[in-house]
């Protein structure tokens, strides 16, 4: 059959199957998602009319300044991503394209996936709280510490909810604020040890960050490289590896001393 066609007639019907193969990859579901900058939060403020943290049982002091948690906003769990939204992400640096496993468990329904995050979010508070009075060196049987920022998924706010109450409570050491007035922002889960580990998204989060007036961004060491990736101009990147690690490079860069950089 093929011989009684003209050669650009059968390179024609021969492209065909080629051509419904990339027409079906560019509409076709694939398995990522689409994440970019988030919002951002003071801890040491309000978060939709309430007060972030409360603590009772030792005195509080002002704070001036802000520690901004930062996010990433993501496409859903049931979200359909195409040949077309991978691409065009691919080139924006203000997008990611993650693998969808490394954003959502497999094989979880919807409500399992939100509860998943609220628990991580209400676990990380409590090791955040656990990390800071330990810092600190006060009994959780005699200072309470109540955080409110519930409809925050994840375990990524752990560091600065850890330093809002050290900033909260003891400040810089030597009557000035932790943030020095500046706006600070950052990411980071916190062990009850004060060990800071790394989250992801670091990239877009310095853009959230940048974008909301903050000039420092504390990172977790292992992520120096991701969040370089996309640095705003203007913004100073800090590493840390703990809590301690943490206050020491605010105190620093409050009295204009040395401070590590990425």
């Amino acid at each position: 059959m093929l011989s009684r066609f003209t050669r650009p007639r059968a390179l024609a019907l021969c492209a065909l199957p080629v051509v419904g193969l990339f027409v079906a990859a560019a509409v076709a579901p694939l398995p990522f998602t689409l994440a970019q900058p988030g919002s951002t939060s003071d801890v040491l403020g309000k978060h939709k009319g309430r007060q972030v943290i409360t603590v009772s049982g030792t005195p509080v002091r002002a704070t001036e300044g802000k520690l901004l948690m930062t996010t990433i906003v993501a496409t859903g769990p049931r979200t359909d991503v195409d040949l077309g939204d991978v691409v065009d992400s691919w080139f924006r640096g203000d997008r990611a394209v993650l693998p969808h496993g490394s954003v959502y468990p497999p094989g979880k329904s919807d409500a399992e996936i939100e509860k998943r995050n609220i628990g991580q979010m209400r676990e990380s508070q409590n090791t955040a709280v656990e990390a800071a009075l330990g810092y600190l060196g006060k009994s959780p049987e005699q200072v309470k510490v109540d955080l409110e920022l519930a409809d925050v998924g994840g375990p990524s706010a752990g560091l600065f909810f850890a330093l809002g109450i050290v900033d909260k409570i003891q400040g810089d050491g030597a009557g000035g604020d932790l943030t020095g007035g500046r706006t600070v922002a950052g990411t980071g889960t916190v062990e009850a040890d004060g060990t800071v580990g790394a989250v992801g998204g670091v990239s877009l989060k310095t853009q959230a960050a940048h974008r909301d007036g903050a000039s420092v961004f504390l990172v977790p060491k292992d992520e120096c490289a991701d969040a370089q990736a996309e640095k705003p101009e203007g913004l100073r990147l800090v590493p840390v590896t703990s809590l301690q690690d943490a206050v020491s490079s605010l105190r620093a860069l409050e009295r204009g001393k040395k401070v590590p950089s990425c």
